[in-house]
């Protein structure tokens, strides 16, 4: 009985032991550090991110993932529950990101600011603080990647269309017409080297035209120099044009005594002409008149004038 008893009382002593020891050890790995609670909902993947993964602030730890459930209000929603020191200057502009670790996958939330000096985002268990969850490194390549991938096939298709049967075709003869055009231009110096071997005689003659327009030059300087004297001579006092002109006005004189004698001597016989001719032209158009009215008077001769009033035999004629 009496071991019996003893083996009873160990056994419950060892038992107390380790509940004692587990209780210890609890008590003793309790994290009494004072968190800050906020909260992150989005509609985003998160690959890789468990409950008790790492909150980090631009690369420094201070806090931990408490939970994550999808959000029963909205559809598709994840919701994480987050704990930060109180000491992480969590602003109004502060965001969160999905980091890994290495090679290991193991995802952690990272949070940065997009600029200093923002105020303070407060946050308590009553009012959660909502943080926004952007895209990170990981998915902003798997979606420029996708792009890539799209336009990589597409440049594929455009490609295999280009080297088509018909386009190879065209192509070929495109550099064929090219290499036909490469030797028509190699053959261009022998056609022009029978032009390049009379250049220097060209050149000669260049030069020997430029000396035949010099001495034409000199020729033209001298012939207007030549000029230039004689129309010096002949505008002297006593040059040709001096005399020439002496002789006109002496010309001239002549003429206006001339104009005068005529005027004085002339003319009068010629005015007193031209009257009596005059007169004898009225005498015969008067007689032409009188004809045309009594042609009976060539025969007859002139009656009489008809008297006027105040004259004998003058009757006044009646209505």
């Amino acid at each position: 009985m009496e071991n019996r008893s003893h083996a009873l009382m160990t056994g419950f002593f060892t038992i107390f032991l380790l509940i004692a020891a587990i209780l210890a050890g609890m008590w003793f790995n309790r994290d009494r550090t004072e968190r800050v609670p906020y909260v992150i909902a989005t509609t985003e993947s998160i690959p890789g991110l468990n409950p008790q993964a790492s909150v980090r602030y631009r690369g420094l730890e201070v806090g931990r993932v408490d939970d994550i459930h999808f959000n029963p209000a909205v559809a598709g929603q994840i919701v994480l529950n987050l704990s930060v020191d109180t000491e992480t200057p969590v602003t109004t502009t502060t965001y969160a990101t999905l980091g890994y670790q290495g090679v290991t996958g193991i995802a952690f939330i990272q949070l940065d600011d997009e600029k200093t000096g923002s105020p303070l985002l407060k946050s308590s268990k009553a009012h959660l603080a909502a943080l926004p969850l952007r895209q990170g490194l990981l998915d902003q390549l798997e979606k420029r990647g996708l792009v890539i991938l799209e336009k990589t096939d597409q440049i594929t298709t455009k490609i295999n269309s280009l080297m088509s049967d018909a386009n190879q075709k065209i192509i070929i003869g495109a550099f064929d017409k090219v290499g036909k055009t490469a030797d028509a231009y190699a053959d261009l110096p022998k056609q022009l080297e029978p032009a390049l071997q009379r250049i220097p005689q060209l050149t000669a003659k260049a030069e020997q035209s430029l000396a035949a327009f010099s001495e034409l030059s000199g020729s033209a300087t001298r012939m207007t120099n030549n000029i230039d004297r004689l129309a010096t001579s002949l505008q002297a006092a006593d040059g040709p044009l001096g005399k020439l002109t002496t002789t006109i006005d002496k010309v001239g004189g002549n003429l206006q005594d001339v104009t005068s004698d005529l005027t004085l001597e002339t003319l009068p016989h010629v005015v007193s002409m031209t009257d009596e001719a005059r007169t004898s032209l009225r005498a015969v158009k008067r007689t032409a008149n009188a004809l045309s009215d009594r042609p009976q008077g060539l025969i007859f001769g002139n009656s009489p004038a008809t008297p006027g009033p105040g004259e004998a035999g003058f009757v006044a004629p009646t209505k």
